[in-house]
Order: C-alpha cells, then sequence, then structure tokens
C-alpha cells in the first residue's frame, strides 16, 4: 500500500495534539503515561513530538483518558483556527490531577 504524504494541515494538527497531550501530561512521567494508556514510551514520545501525527483514534483515546481529557477537548484543540487560544480545560484537567494528589 502506498501512503500518501501527509498535508501541512495534519502535520499541523499533529504538532497541536502533541503540544496538548505535553501539557496535559505535566509532570507525570512519560514512562507511566505511556503504559497506563497502554502504549510503548517510544509511540507516546513520537506522538508528543508530532513525529506521529496521526495516530490511531484509540491511541488518542486510551492517553486522553489516561490523562483525563475529555475527546471532544482534544477535537477543539487540534481544529482550532490560528492564532484562537486553547478553551483552558487542558489546564483544568492538569489543576484538578494537582488537587487529588
Amino acid at each position: 500500500m502506498v501512503r500518501l504524504p501527509l498535508t501541512p494541515a495534519e502535520l499541523e494538527r499533529g504538532r497541536r495534539l502533541g503540544a496538548l497531550l505535553r501539557r496535559a501530561r505535566g509532570e507525570r512521567p512519560m514512562l507511566d503515561t505511556a503504559l497506563d494508556a497502554g502504549l510503548s514510551p517510544e509511540t507516546l514520545r513520537k506522538i508528543e513530538t508530532g513525529r506521529v501525527a496521526t495516530p490511531a483514534f484509540t491511541t488518542v483515546a486510551a492517553i486522553a483518558g489516561v490523562l483525563g481529557l475529555s475527546l471532544d477537548a482534544v477535537w477543539a484543540e487540534i481544529h482550532r483556527p490560528d492564532g484562537v487560544a486553547g478553551s483552558g480545560e487542558v489546564r483544568d484537567a492538569e489543576d484538578s490531577r494537582r488537587l487529588a494528589s
């Protein structure tokens, strides 16, 4: 099967997804996050750095679940127009995790 090159829009969404997941993970170790999501740390690192710009839905859902992110928040963040700030839901998830600790 021949894989078509990713479009600039797909690459940008991948960068946004990676940045969102890094922010949501905060100080939590990458190893713990990856293992809790059923992934290898290398896969999570590639997603967070944008090297895997189009991960499978189930992969995104597993990471989001571990990080306490709703899939709606993930979708909104990676599809927001350029120049529009994020919703703050990621910050809310981080704050909730800190309070629970």
